[in-house]
C-alpha cells in the first residue's frame, strides 16, 4: 500500500463522514417535522409567557396602604387656620380630622361636621344626605385589624 493509497482512503473516510450531514435522510427528517415545529414555534411562546409572568411578578404595581389609627391633624393655610378635606368628618374645635363614618369627636365630645364634596356646604357628619346638592354620602364603617409587627417595615426601609 502506496501513500497515495492511504491519503485517498482517509479522504474518501472524510468523504463518507461528511455525506451523513449534508445529504440527510430526508424522510426521516419529514418525519421529525411535527416535533421541528413543536420546538420552534410552541416552545418559544412558553418560554416567552413564563417569562413575561416572572417580569410582571417582579415589577407589577404593588398597592401602598397606610392605616391610620385615631384622628389626624389638620393642615393650616397661611393664616394659621386649619384646612379640612371635602368629605371627611372634622372637629373645628379640636383641627382633628377623622376617618369616614366617625360622628362624634374623641377629645371634645361634639358632633363632627362634613363639608359637601359637591356643592362645599357644611352640614353635621350623623346626617348622610346633602341638603343643597342631594349627594348621599353614606360610609359604612368597617373594622379592620392591624397587627403589629417586629422588625423594619415591609420592603426593609426602616424608620430614621
Amino acid at each position: 500500500m502506496s501513500i497515495v493509497d492511504a491519503l485517498n482512503q482517509v479522504w474518501n473516510t472524510i468523504l463518507e463522514i461528511t455525506s451523513i450531514f449534508v445529504l440527510p435522510d430526508w424522510g426521516a427528517l419529514i418525519g421529525m417535522l411535527p416535533i421541528f415545529v413543536f420546538l420552534g414555534v410552541v416552545g418559544p411562546l412558553i418560554t416567552f409567557t413564563i417569562l413575561g409572568i416572572v417580569a410582571y411578578q417582579i415589577a407589577r404595581p404593588r398597592t401602598r396602604v397606610r392605616f391610620v389609627e385615631g384622628p389626624r391633624m389638620a393642615e393650616l393655610d397661611t393664616a394659621g387656620q386649619p384646612t379640612f378635606p371635602a368629605g371627611l368628618p372634622f372637629c373645628r374645635r379640636d383641627g382633628l380630622i377623622y376617618a369616614s363614618g366617625t360622628t362624634r369627636c374623641d377629645t371634645c365630645g361634639y358632633e363632627l361636621a362634613v363639608t359637601c364634596p359637591m356643592c362645599s356646604l357644611g352640614r353635621g357628619a350623623s346626617i348622610d344626605t346633602c341638603s343643597n346638592c342631594g349627594l348621599v354620602l353614606k360610609v359604612k364603617r368597617r373594622a379592620v385589624a392591624i397587627r403589629p409587627t417586629s422588625g423594619p417595615r415591609p420592603g426593609g426601609a426602616a424608620a430614621a
